[in-house]
């Protein structure tokens, strides 16, 4: 999980290569179960509506089987979500700055949330507000700054054996 850029897809795609197992974008899984974009419904239904049902398809998703859940940036702006995401698996925050998700993401028309007059501001109150409810969901935090995609797959792999031999048997 992490800010809208910060990585979640493309690393989420490789990190499931690496370890086997099956690769979800949630905001794929929502489409699909919309129909239309994201950004169509955000704007014909509004952001209550979407986390509604952003909560039923991540809901779904942690059940099943073993798999390597990409998540949109706002999923932890519900409680439900929060708890479901903790409890259910291991998450990683892969954490960005605004500065750097500013750089990465101003020419993107596809996020709703960054369609404003000032991006770069967006960008830091999101930040403000959602870093303390990633940090709370996650077991794991990973700085994206400079490191590569596959440094980062790394170091997710490396984290995760640990937390495992560190358990309590």
């Amino acid at each position: 999980m992490g800010l809208p850029g910060s990585g979640k897809t493309t690393v989420g795609r490789q990190l499931a290569r690496r370890l086997g197992l099956r690769f979800v974008d949630s905001d794929h899984a929502i489409e699909t179960r919309l129909g239309c974009s994201i950004r169509e419904f955000f704007e014909r239904e509004g952001e209550p509506k979407f986390r509604d049902i952003e909560a039923e398809v991540l809901d779904t998703l942690t059940i099943g089987q073993d798999s390597v859940v990409s998540t949109g940036g706002g999923a932890v702006l519900r409680a439900g979500n929060r708890e479901n995401l903790h409890s259910r698996g291991k998450v990683i925050y892969l954490k960005s700055t605004p500065e750097e998700l500013y750089r990465r993401l101003r020419h993107d028309t596809n996020r709703p949330l960054l369609q404003v007059s000032d991006p770069m501001g967006r960008l830091r109150e999101l930040f403000e507000q959602r870093d303390p409810l990633y940090r709370e969901v996650a077991h794991f935090i990973l700085e994206t700054g400079r490191p590569s995609v596959s440094t980062l797959v790394n170091m997710i792999v490396m984290q995760l054996e640990l937390g495992e031999n560190n358990t309590p048997g």
